[in-house]
């Protein structure tokens, strides 16, 4: 739907030929409600021309005007960003009830406080972090009430002192790639209350960790004991784990959990990153999306500390090897209460899409049904489109109970991917509203029992690549209608809800309830 509803800026990243490293990354977007109407606008980040990598093509913002369609608005709002962009997070950092907006880039990241029209923050934030920055999320990890910022960064890069096209895959000419360039480290950001934002990696005990090239981020309690931890895909090297020890600080668990290597004990080219409870034991599980002839990985969590390689088991494997993944996103395309997931393919190299190649630059993207625990790949349906696709969020646009899907592409117009799925099931969707806590719940872990059967639901900020999707959370019901929901609000507050309504979004303020803690 995006040429008939007014999405139709085409991305800038550089040449055809992509001679460089950084021409081939970016294509984030973050969805997020501007105005407070109810409706989900996309904030979509674009790249540059590489003679004129500071200037940036500029970013858009789309607002939904519902049966209008969409309207960029980002020039009005002050929001178009500068440099090249890479991705985005939507996250109300200064708790003040709307979606502020943190812009990875290049050489220099942008933070916009959202005050009616968007206000550059970044200095007096002191986030931005100059360096080539790619994905990104909040959570509040020491709980203190407001959400603080992890940055993942990549490689130390400059067109002066890298070759153009200056190594080789299968033969063919390309640009240099990550093991050939320094690896950067991450950061850690505090949010100190008052607008302003301290590094915390070394005093939290990130800092001592070797630099991988980061791509995805999570900001998710993955071991349920109330607080946020961090995985990291890393692009080439070991993936990290950082389990939140309670005190400010972290400890990287990644290879004792099973979850920094593949199940051949080999480190992968991680992109995107999903969160998600595909088979509904409560335990949220991990998937992350890597190069061709590598597979994409899913982390089982088995609930006792640690993760399984399933990749293969649940038919997620062999599917994925001769492709390129980038975004990836658990959802319940067909509401009937499991996760499935969608994947987002695109090679690298253009060459790889010249005569007697065994594979292609542009790829089709993959939608796999969830059907109890093994996934089938359903689409693409014959005569699909290709593209060189990069981000996906999901969310739900036109508010019609079915989630939607915004992909983006490299050098060309985002696809807008409407849900028409219709198999008469029920669903629910959630806004939680925090009030000792961050506003927006981030952190937040929802259960939903139906009919005997448990969904899990986490509110997250940065996710898949360089974006962030939907803050509402989507369940499902199939024919069912709702039990019971309890809440487990950062913090430590649960909530039991029951008699709830369905086929429809709830908002749901957080309360303190007897026999919850805090």
């Amino acid at each position: 739907m995006a040429q008939a509803w007014g999405v139709r800026r085409p991305h800038v990243g550089g040449g055809p030929e992509k001679r460089y490293i950084v021409e081939a990354k970016g294509g984030g977007a973050a969805l997020l409600d501007v105005e407070g109407d109810g409706d989900l606008d996309i904030y979509w980040v674009n790249g540059a021309d590489i003679e004129n990598i500071a200037a940036g093509a500029g970013n858009a913002l789309y607002r939904n005007d519902g049966k209008e369609g969409f309207a960029d608005v980002a020039d009005d709002l002050g929001i178009v960003g500068y440099g090249w962009g890479m991705g985005a997070i939507s996250g109300d950092y200064d708790n003040d009830g709307d979606s502020d907006l943190y812009v990875t880039c290049l050489r220099e990241n942008i933070l916009y406080r959202n005050d009616g029209k968007f206000v550059d923050v970044t200095a007096r934030a002191g986030v931005e972090t100059p360096v080539w920055s790619t994905g990104a999320a909040m959570g509040d990890y020491d709980l203190d009430g407001d959400v603080d910022l992890y940055v993942a960064n990549y490689v130390d890069w400059d067109i002066q002192t890298v070759e153009p096209l200056g190594t080789q895959w299968k033969g063919r000419d390309v640009f240099v790639g990550p093991l050939s360039l320094p690896a950067l480290p991450d950061v850690l950001y505090r949010n100190d209350g008052d607008g302003t934002f301290s590094d915390a990696t070394e005093p939290s005990g990130l800092g001592g960790q070797e630099p991988g090239y980061g791509f995805g981020v999570l900001f998710a309690d993955w071991d349920r004991d109330g607080d946020a931890d961090l995985y990291i895909a890393n692009d080439s090297t070991p993936n990290f784990l950082y389990r939140n020890s309670g005190d400010g600080t972290f400890v990287e668990v990644a290879l004792r959990a099973n979850a920094a290597y593949n199940d051949m004990g080999l480190a992968q080219a991680g992109m995107g990153v999903a969160f998600g409870d595909y088979d509904n034991d409560g335990e949220a599980d991990i998937f992350v999306t890597n190069f061709e002839d590598d597979y994409n990985t899913l982390y089982r969590n088995t609930g006792y500390g640690s993760f399984a390689d399933v990749s293969f088991a649940v038919g997620l494997g062999r599917v994925s090897l001769p492709y390129v993944g980038f975004g990836a996103v658990f959802l319940d395309y067909d509401n009937d209460a499991d996760q499935d997931l969608f994947v987002a393919n695109g090679h690298v190299y253009p060459q790889m899409g010249e005569a007697g190649s065994s594979t292609t630059y542009e790829q089709a993207n993959h939608l796999f049904e969830n059907q109890d625990g093994h996934f089938v790949l359903i689409w693409p349906a014959a005569g699909a489109p290709s593209a060189v696709s990069r981000g996906a969020v999901a969310g739900d646009f036109d508010n019609d109970g079915r989630q939607d899907l915004f992909v983006t592409n490299l050098n060309e117009r985002p696809a807008l991917l409407r849900n028409v799925v219709d198999k008469g099931h029920n669903w629910l969707g959630l806004r939680l509203v925090g009030s000792t806590g961050n506003r927006e719940a981030i952190g937040a872990r929802v259960h939903l029992w139906s009919q005997g059967r448990q969904q899990r639901r986490d509110v997250l900020c940065g996710d898949s690549f360089l974006g962030s999707g939907d803050r509402r959370l989507h369940f499902g019901l199939g024919s069912a209608t709702v039990d019971s929901v309890h809440i487990h609000w950062p913090g430590g507050t649960v909530q039991r809800l029951q008699d709830l309504p369905i086929n429809t979004y709830l908002p749901i303020e957080e309360r303190a309830q007897p026999g919850s803690r805090r």
